[in-house]
């Protein structure tokens, strides 16, 4: 009889281990909890610690619980709608690959009718702004519900579909990291789902929620609202059009569904990307003309890195012989791959992060210089792509060797030119 094919024991653990995963799953709700209380106070300095806190009792609305229930739900869906395209994944360890549909966009357009007809009836979308906290309790309520059930479900998974990021035996790390790399319900792919759907279409909805709720305050929005929304919208626009290209990112590939990336796509996300909007209600800033168009050419530079690089890979992945493509320079490596190690990827080794970061700035300046608070999406951003292009080069040189090596030699900067 044929033995049982076991997964190895991940031994390479990261964020310190089980330790570092305990205090992340209390810190990363309450630095959203203090980002949001110091945001809604009169100076929003982060210097006032701790923000003043409100009751326990005043966090807690069933009627908003069952709202954010009602959106997921609205989400799942759509998503679920014969919509789009069908495509398959990287092929997984029992060589099989998993199915997925392409329908995000269809389902930003649908969702985008839905509230352009409730604000037609007269729902107020400002809601949001006055029921911000409530939202994001409920938010991180079902973050550690959905948690507690992934992992519990993966302890009934076979070994192939295990994490190999999150199969130490330490329950609380595994729980953190997530056990289960694909997790599905049928079909129904629960980590593709919450990368791009609720959390990154609700960011949008909050973000048009502060907008409407300073017209209610003012009479119209600021242009540094304006912008805020403009800038933002257009990233997630991009993100749900080239949606089939997270199926090779280091989320899908590689780390499993547990806490770290649920409670990131359900409440980090909306939460506390929409800082720079939740800000701008309570602290206005006024930009003069050149100043906006200063800041929008910053984030057209941003953009256009960022894009640039993310289309000339994914072009490539997908067929290294196509046109746009075919007159880089590449390395070959042991796999039958190639590196591409000219065009944005011989400038620097992570183009698209340095165009995020640029992007980053550019959504945070609009809020003006004398507040540090707006800026937390900067210094958390650059910190993040840090920490991510770390575990990039630690798994692109177990995967690629030698070939790695030379193209690091090639390519010596990582994200900033001459700097790093």
């Amino acid at each position: 009889m044929m033995e049982r094919y076991k997964i190895p024991r991940t031994k390479e653990l990261e964020f310190g281990g089980p330790l570092g995963a305990m205090i992340l799953i209390f810190l990363m709700p309450a630095t959203v909890f203090y980002l949001l209380l110091t945001c809604h106070t009169e100076q929003a300095s982060v210097l006032n610690f701790p923000p003043p806190l409100p009751p326990l009792s005043t966090l807690w609305s069933p009627h908003t619980f069952l709202l954010l229930l009602a959106w997921v739900g609205l989400q799942a869906a759509l998503y679920m709608l014969p919509m789009g395209k069908v495509t398959e994944g990287i092929i997984l360890r029992d060589k099989s690959r998993l199915q997925y549909r392409i329908n995000a966009f269809h389902a930003m357009g649908v969702t985008a009718l839905v509230v352009g007809a409730g604000l037609a009836a007269g729902l107020r979308l400002s809601y949001i702004y006055d029921h911000f906290l409530q939202l994001a309790f409920s938010a991180l309520l079902l973050a550690f519900g959905l948690s507690f059930l992934l992992y519990f479900k993966s302890l009934f998974a076979p070994d192939t579909t295990l994490a190999p990021g999150g199969n130490s035996g330490n329950p609380i790390y595994d729980f953190f990291m997530g056990h289960e790399l694909n997790p599905r319900i049928g079909s129904f792919d629960l980590k593709y789902f919450c990368e791009l759907r609720p959390g990154l279409l609700g960011w949008a909805l909050v973000n048009m929620a502060m907008l409407m709720k300073e017209t209610e305050l003012r009479g119209s929005p600021s242009l540094a609202m304006l912008l805020v929304n403009a800038f933002q919208l257009l990233y997630v626009v991009d993100a749900l059009w080239n949606e089939e290209a997270i199926l090779t990112t280091m989320d899908i590939v590689h780390d499993g569904f547990g806490f770290m990336l649920v409670f990131g796509d359900l409440a980090w996300v909306p939460f506390t990307y929409s800082l720079q909007a939740y800000f701008l209600v309570n602290h206005p800033q006024k930009l003069s003309l050149s100043m906006a168009v200063g800041i929008l050419l910053l984030n057209g530079l941003g953009y256009c890195i960022f894009r640039s690089a993310n289309s000339q890979k994914n072009t490539f992945r997908r067929n290294p012989n196509d046109p746009r493509v075919t007159g880089l320079k590449t390395i070959p490596t042991a796999t039958g791959r190639r590196l591409l190690v000219s065009g944005w990827w011989g400038f620097v080794r992570h183009p698209n992060y340095l165009g995020d970061i640029i992007m980053a700035l550019a959504w945070s300046l609009p809020c003006g210089l004398t507040h540090v608070l707006p800026y937390f999406y900067v210094f958390y951003f650059t910190v993040l792509l840090i920490h991510r292009e770390a575990r990039d080069e630690h798994q692109c040189l177990r995967k690629y060797g030698l070939a790695w090596q030379e193209y690091c030699r090639r390519v010596p900067y990582r994200i900033f030119p001459y700097l790093y």
